[in-house]
């Protein structure tokens, strides 16, 4: 994706804003938003000009894989993307708070890229400390994450959606239960929750519908019956053994 091309993110760097700042006006919103859309904008040429001029030269960046970066080694990064590979980002439901001067701008960042006739969607949450300096907002901290979508659908062929319902506990008080409905395969937390949709990867791998969008591994036995369901959340396992 276009934020793998150069390190990026947020963080708010030395300034500290009260829990109540105030909504900042209409204007400056729009002129902070309009910085972060020519930064965005710089990435697939490469121009370093910009960041030059709208980063603080002690600012903090960390991308949405929590990589941290100063402002020289982000522009260090900075290339024009290779032929074959094109992208843009549009700014979304932006808001920002002021205090004094500093202030905060929170943005969807709504990317598409072509990459070598594929086309990708990615979306962004991304966090700005702003930061007024001779009269110029300017850049002190950028933060973003990756906001969890649904993915394509893959076809896979063969399932048994059967061979996978049934109650997988973790502790002698939890338990999720899997079950099929009218064809689609999904499990509860606990008794009257909310049905927690799989959407089928590959064989005996799927992913949730939650907000995390985790992925539930289904481990066999020698024999091929399924003893346990594995969650992989935040790079850690959640493993819940197959009753019966």
């Amino acid at each position: 994706m276009l934020r793998r091309s150069i390190v990026l993110g947020l963080f708010a760097a030395a300034a500290v804003l009260p829990l109540h700042a105030d909504e900042a006006p209409a204007a400056l919103r729009d002129e902070l938003v309009q910085t972060t859309q020519k930064l965005m904008d710089a990435l697939p040429t490469g121009d370093k000009a910009i960041w030059e001029k709208s980063v603080t030269d002690d600012a903090v960046m960390i991308d949405e894989f929590g990589r941290v970066a100063s402002k020289a080694e982000t522009i260090e990064s900075l290339r024009a993307f290779p032929p074959g590979i094109t992208g843009n980002m549009e700014m979304r439901d932006p808001h920002a708070w002021l205090h004094g001067d500093s202030a905060l701008l929170s943005v969807e960042q709504y990317e598409t890229e072509s990459y070598f006739g594929q086309k990708f969607v990615v979306r962004y949450r991304a966090l700005l400390t702003f930061v007024k300096q001779a009269g110029e907002w300017k850049v002190a901290g950028f933060e973003d994450v990756t906001i969890p979508t649904a993915p394509p659908k893959i076809d896979v062929p063969g399932l048994v959606l059967s061979d996978y319902a049934g109650t997988y506990r973790y502790t002698p008080e939890r338990a999720w239960t899997v079950s099929v409905d009218h064809g689609v395969l999904g499990y509860v937390t606990k008794a009257g929750g909310k049905l927690n949709t799989l959407q089928p990867v590959a064989k005996d791998v799927f992913m949730g519908s939650d907000d995390e969008r985790n992925l539930l591994v289904f481990q066999r036995d020698t024999h091929g019956r399924i003893t346990a369901l594995i969650e992989r959340r935040k790079f850690n396992d959640l493993r819940l053994n197959r009753e019966g």
